[in-house]
């Protein structure tokens, strides 16, 4: 029983070798699939990455089913991730290739339908958006940037921001200085 349980069945090397490809393959497909999917999970998506899992758990583990392999492949799997991290740390070229470049997909308040498209980004997903940021509609912001993180960042149109505290204040201390000029120029007596 313990033998089963703690003896490494397949070559370490061998289980380090095939976690570190399956970490590969899975990282380029979720590239190859774009941002989206990373930005907001449907149920769809759960979906995917539950059975994905279970698909390449046998291209991990091969014929080991020990506890001591399991680990290996979990350590190596952590391992690559953390070293992989690193790299796109300190790496812009290694950044870019992995996560990919922002995506403008709202300028001047209209949706650019090409890169929608592409991203595979519905107007609903926009609107959505829009409103958990606390806008009315699309054509209120001035762009919209869909970053390799899949955030959507927002920025309103003049016209449609409302002023700050800093901004009352700045006209408060201009109409003070107003007043103070128009005070001293007039006549005493």
């Amino acid at each position: 029983m313990w033998h089963e349980i703690f003896v490494v069945q397949v070559p370490v090397a061998e289980k380090v070798l095939r976690t570190v490809f399956v970490y590969a393959t899975i990282v380029l497909l979720f590239r190859l699939s774009g941002k989206r999917g990373l930005a907001s999970l449907n149920t769809l998506d759960f979906v995917v990455i539950f059975l994905l899992s279970n698909v390449v758990q046998n291209a991990i583990i091969g014929n080991d089913t020990s506890f001591t392999g399991g680990a290996i492949g979990a350590a190596t799997l952590v391992a690559v991730n953390a070293a992989v991290n690193r790299l796109v740390l300190h790496s812009p070229r290694a950044a870019r290739l992995l996560e990919g470049k922002p995506t403008t997909v709202i300028k001047d308040g209209v949706p650019q339908e090409p890169a929608m498209r592409r991203l595979a980004l519905r107007a609903q997903d926009l609107e959505h958006a829009v409103r958990l940021q606390n806008g009315d509609s699309v054509d209120e912001m001035q762009t919209g940037v869909l970053e390799p993180s899949g955030q959507l960042v927002l920025s309103l149109k003049a016209a449609e921001q409302s002023a700050t505290k800093a901004d009352v204040d700045q006209i408060l201390t201009r109409l003070a200085a107003i007043d103070a000029r128009l005070g001293s120029s007039e006549p005493r007596g």
